[in-house]
């Protein structure tokens, strides 16, 4: 029988569907993944998320993945390109299990941020993803000046999301200063701040956004990474199914 490409892809639907629904059963979403290295970045000096003016590298973090299960098999075992989300937990350089989850579940225990990340952050850091994320930072981005500049300006304005206070507009974000009273905040120097700032200030909340996940694990760093096509069109099928099972249910009550 000849496969098409279309025959192809509907394959794979079918495949991520048995395994997320196998996932769902085990109740089991998880990687094996250590920080393997690191791409496109550079040093950047950070005051937040527990960091009182240290140097801090910013940027791709190089993970590997060995093992996963449930929806962690979206990902191959291999390189997995990720930005840290939690300043005040170290990388695990050793193989270490992962879950799997929203971004808004992040920082949970809650033992810094008082709270988990939340639903509007998660979104901006979504548009951010979607709007300005280069691939080519993972691809030796590190060879490339530019790509240096770019992405550490990046994990400062993703950091600026996780840790200061929600601004009243979009204007208001400003990796150049703490506006966030008490020991929250995040401020950071030594780094291209004015775009990290133009970036920041030109989301707007209802921009496009990239389907993202985090690998979080008590004690070590939580990671935001992309997930991977064609898992995407599976995960937000299933989350319309859900939606709609829900809506469902409301109206049977």
């Amino acid at each position: 029988m000849k496969t098409t490409g279309k025959n192809f892809g509907f394959i794979v639907l079918l495949v991520l569907v048995f395994i997320v629904n196998s996932a769902s059963a085990n109740s089991a979403n998880n990687v094996d993944i250590s920080h393997f290295g690191n791409q496109a970045g550079s040093s950047l000096k950070v005051w937040g998320g527990g960091v009182e003016g240290n140097w801090i590298r910013g940027g791709v973090i190089q993970l590997e993945k060995t093992g996963g299960a449930g929806i962690g098999n979206f990902w191959k075992n291999g390189n997995i390109f990720a930005f840290c989300i939690e300043l005040s937990e170290n990388s695990s350089f050793t193989p270490a299990t992962y879950d799997i989850v929203n971004p808004d579940l992040t920082q949970k225990p809650a033992a810094f941020l008082g709270d988990v990340l939340g639903t509007k952050k998660t979104e901006y850091l979504k548009e951010l993803w979607a709007r300005y994320y280069d691939p080519q930072w993972a691809n030796k981005g590190y060879l490339n000046w530019d790509y240096n500049r770019k992405a550490e300006a990046f994990a400062g304005a993703v950091w600026e999301i996780v840790y200061q206070q929600l601004p009243k507009s979009p204007l208001g974000w400003d990796v150049t200063s703490d506006g966030t009273v008490g020991v929250l905040g995040f401020k950071c120097e030594y780094a291209d701040t004015k775009l990290a700032n133009e970036w920041l200030r030109s989301l707007t909340g209802d921009g496009p956004k990239a389907n993202l996940m985090a690998f979080a694990r008590y004690g070590n760093q939580d990671f935001l990474v992309e997930v991977p096509e064609p898992a995407t069109i599976v995960l937000l099928g299933l989350g319309t199914i859900a939606l709609c099972r829900k809506k469902s249910n409301h109206k049977n009550k």
